[in-house]
């Protein structure tokens, strides 16, 4: 229920001003630019609330715009005293600003019943005060030396800013609490906040924000009043539905609002769009297509056509609804150990970024999550009892502690769940057992082989290495190749090497999609990874916490997911043959130690072909990282092929692994060679990847759009699918409602997200919708419109959405003409975005100039190292210890009386 942004220095403050007096929440004019300096004296006087927080006591007064911009600069208000030192860095922090959030059919039923406005309002107030009373007992200064030396904290100051509408003035009621950097220490003294701990307890304040919204015993009364009642998800279940109509609503108003300010720049070249113009334009935009509008939007005419269009959506909303029954489990009835097992699931499944690694407050938020939805309503101070209870008894039953130091920071990550522990030793173990040593093919053999298939092309030296080695007798290969240095041609190679000498090679992947692509193009047999196991008896379910859980049968047991009888595996690998593992990358541990089971019962060799440095598996990562320092035969791939520009793939090489100091060197490369796009925020961002995918249609080019998240996808091609309507190249008498409605018309690029053996389509495979009839639905495969696919209307419902964009999950392994990636990407969705196009490569920057561009690339690149063992999580976690700030005891007095008032160094 709330989320962090962070304001940064000097032009954020003139930025944050405008935001806060704005009124409307928009997401685009963050503390990153210096757009609308003084923008805040377009509006009417307004004042803002401060809240004090000391000692646990909160009060508060009021600021005027001045004395904001002064707050968010480091000054007191009142006095006009500077607070500690000046932040000379430009991109300091000033303000975290934590969003107080909620699911949208909350604002929906505030804007339905004013008396549930007032008790969503009082939820919130209480969610407020909760937070920034956390805040100050649980988040610290750095002092010292580098930072090195913790102090407790005796005050922070907070601003609210409370917004009733989305950035598209759609109903979404919401808060920003900017927490200012500039903290009083327990000595008195004024310095910074340590931002990474602050940034690290927000996991703690967003499962307080969702215990609020689903156990607050006046809210969830006042919603049963109402005839209202939370689902599993925590949505009003009565009014979820609504919900997907207004978020389509606000992409045609964002849609629109770019338009006009596209067209309002053009006739105003050099000048800048003043706060009044800007609010004219979201008001146009958002009663542009809406029947009724007024010619001049205000408060009372902004509700009533929000609360009309709900009308219309769903008439029974104007009719009168019976109270709804309560339904609570008592706090003595929660299963405590049940809890502190969900609380480890999810501190472990939030750890897959840092090897498996999390801390004591990721175990806490994890105990909140689990109680929030327990079904307990009751109020917070009995409900905090159970957490410290459920929150100290998963510490001590499901977890292993990797730094017996005492006192360790609560937000160090030194913890393992024992499950995740065990795994890594068990597939160590495994991997050491099975590493004996063979011989690869000799380099003769290899080359007859490759000329015999291509005569026209030869191998280059790593593809020769590769081949050899996978056709060899080397119980475990691992072979590493950068994007585009043909790791197919060597498999199709290795494969014809193989069955002449009387063996096979038998191609898996994680995904389905790309297993079957191997295959066809080796003219092997191939299967995803996870069919492979199943038909040597691995099964995998969740359990009662959550769990994901693997067993395996043996020949006579009763399957536990059918009843029926395991008979044995039908694949049949014979000692001698080869398994390779295609994007190898992503094979997760789990899925690595099952393999490592059949590799052991088959007497078959393995080979382990992908790249660490791409798209990272959704579970536990380090199955690759393992391989590669058992295996007795490693070869790295780094010849490229596929980029037309030599220079490019040289800059890619560099890309794929920059060193700290290199990173920079390679963000002003991109930026010198026009492969960064500079956007001023996220709409212009993402309407020059709109034109970019229609630039590319009309020039006959493939393109790929990359984007850091699946909403992200789903925005941009419901965008271009829009843009596509108006220009009539989509047909839109046929339909077919796609995963959450989304509507699907006859033309539209779209991919299947679920392996169907019946139909013969693949999770993430892109397809082009050829017909919609009253049964299925016709697809054409859009690498080969003559490759048709039926699948029922059920099927699409459920498993089938727009793809004119993608996460980096669902385009790594594809080729094409251009590729461009949004805003946001990590260091694979970077490194995998930027090397999908033959011919260019651009990266989506929101940033206002060059050096900002810089910045973020810089740290775009920044790559967590891979933890595959314990002893590295070990070792990681003491490095983190070492970096952060510790309590200093004695009698010499605080930490700032021995060392003296210095600011953060984080």
């Amino acid at each position: 229920m709330a989320r962090w942004k962070r304001g940064q220095a000097a032009q954020g403050v003139k930025q944050a001003v405008h935001y806060a007096f704005g009124g409307v929440c928009d997401a685009t004019l963050t503390a990153r630019t210096a757009d609308g300096a003084l923008a805040a004296a377009g509006y009417a006087d307004a004042v803002m609330t401060r809240y004090i927080v000391e000692n646990g006591a909160i009060r508060d007064d009021l600021l005027t715009r001045s004395q904001l911009k002064d707050w968010v600069d480091g000054i007191d208000p009142l006095t006009g005293e500077r607070r500690g030192r000046d932040l000379e860095s430009p991109i300091a922090d000033l303000i975290l600003d934590a969003t107080i959030n909620a699911p949208k059919s909350f604002s929906i039923a505030a804007m339905l019943d004013p008396e549930l406005a007032a008790a969503y309002e009082d939820l919130q107030d209480r969610l407020r005060d909760r937070i920034i009373k956390l805040w100050q007992t649980e988040l610290n200064a750095r002092r010292g030396k580098q930072g090195s030396i913790r102090e407790d904290l005796a005050r922070i100051e907070v601003v609210e800013l409370r917004h009733e509408r989305s950035r598209s003035l759609d109903p979404h009621k919401h808060r920003h609490l900017w927490l200012n950097v500039k903290v009083q220490g327990a000595d008195g003294k004024w310095s910074n906040v340590d931002t990474r701990v602050a940034l690290r307890f927000q996991n703690v304040v967003n499962a307080e924000g969702d215990l609020a919204s689903r156990t607050d015993p006046a809210w969830v009364a006042a919603l049963a009043s109402r005839g209202f009642t939370l689902n599993s998800d925590g949505e009003i279940a009565q009014l979820q539905h609504l919900v997907r109509p207004l978020s389509k609503r606000s992409a045609q108003i964002e849609s629109n609002k770019a338009t006009h300010l596209r067209q309002w720049r053009e006739q105003h070249p050099n000048e800048e769009p003043s706060p009044t113009v800007l609010t004219q334009i979201d008001q146009w935009a958002w009663a542009a297509g809406r029947p009724n509008k007024p010619g001049q939007l205000n408060e009372e005419d902004w509700a009533s056509l929000v609360l009309a269009e709900l009308l219309r959506a769903d008439p029974e909303l104007s009719r009168p609804r019976g109270a709804s029954w309560i339904r609570s489990v008592a706090i003595e009835e929660l299963d405590v150990e049940l809890l502190a097992a969900k609380a480890i699931v999810d501190a472990d499944a939030r750890s897959t970024g840092t090897g498996g690694r999390f801390s004591d407050m990721d175990v806490r938020a994890g105990a909140i999550r689990a109680i929030a939805a327990s079904g307990a309503i009751e109020d917070h101070v009995r409900l905090a009892e159970v957490v410290d209870e459920v929150t100290s008894l998963a510490m001590r039953t499901h977890t292993v502690n990797l730094l017996p130091e005492s006192r360790v920071p609560a937000h160090i990550k030194r913890r393992m769940a024992t499950s995740t522990a065990t795994l890594k030793a068990t597939v160590s173990h495994r991997t050491d057992s099975l590493a004996a040593p063979g011989e690869a093919l000799h380099a003769d053999e290899i080359t007859a082989t490759a000329r015999a298939i291509e005569p026209q092309r030869s191998l280059d030296r790593g593809q020769l290495q590769g081949a050899a080695s996978i056709a060899g007798s080397d119980r475990i290969v691992a072979i590493s190749g950068a994007a585009g240095t043909g790791k197919t041609t060597m498999l199709k190679v290795a494969g014809v090497a193989l069955r002449r000498r009387g063996r096979s090679m038998f191609i898996v992947a994680p995904t389905k999609k790309a297993s079957v692509v191997a295959g066809r193009e080796t003219a092997s047999s191939s299967s995803s990874l996870h069919q492979l196991l199943h038909d040597y008896g691995w099964r995998w379910s969740s359990n009662r916490a959550g769990a994901t859980v693997w067993s395996c049968l043996r020949p006579g047991e009763a399957d536990p997911m059918t009843g029926a009888q395991y008979t044995g595996p039908r694949i049949e690998i014979r000692p001698g043959d080869r398994i390779v593992i295609d994007e190898a990358g992503m094979l997760d541990l789990e899925a690595a130690n099952a393999l490592l089971d059949v590799v052991a019962r088959t007497g078959a060799g393995v080979a382990l072909v992908g790249d660490q440095h791409q798209a990272l598996p959704v579970g536990h990562s380090g199955a690759m990282a393992l391989f590669w320092r058992r295996a007795s035969r490693q070869v790295e791939l780094l010849t490229i092929h596929r980029f037309t520009d030599s220079s490019w793939a040289d800059l890619s090489l560099r890309l794929r692994s920059p060193g700290s100091a290199d990173a920079g060197d390679i963000a002003d490369e991109l930026l010198r060679t026009d492969h960064v796009i500079l956007t001023n925020n996220e709409v212009e961002a993402r309407d020059s990847m709109v034109n970019a995918w229609f630039e590319a249609q009309r020039g006959g080019r493939s393109i790929a759009l990359v984007t850091a998240t699946h909403a992200e996808a789903q925005t941009l091609s419901e965008n271009i699918q829009a843009r596509r309507i108006a220009e009539g190249s989509i047909d839109v008498r046929q339909a077919v409602s796609g995963q959450a409605g989304q509507l699907i018309f006859v033309g539209d690029v779209v991919q299947t997200r679920r392996n169907d053996r019946t139909t013969d389509v693949q999770n993430r495979q892109n397809w082009l919708v050829r017909k919609v009839s009253t049964n299925h639905v016709m697809l054409a495969s859009a690498n080969d419109s003559l490759d048709l696919r039926k699948v029922s209307l059920d099927y699409a419902e459920s498993h089938l959405h727009l793809a004119y964009a993608t996460t980096v999950y669902g385009v790594q392994g594809e080729t094409t003409d251009l590729s461009i990636v949004g805003p946001g990407v990590d260091a694979a969705g970077l490194y995998v975005g930027l090397t999908r196009g033959k011919d260019n490569n651009q990266a989506v920057v929101v940033a206002p100039t060059e050096a900002s561009a810089r910045s973020q690339l810089v740290e775009a690149m920044q790559r967590h190292p891979v933890e595959e063992t314990l002893e590295k999580s070990r070792a990681a976690a003491r490095i983190e210890l070492s970096r952060a700030a510790q309590v200093v005891t004695g009698s010499a007095g605080s930490a700032a009386t021995v060392l003296g008032s210095t600011p953060d160094m984080n």
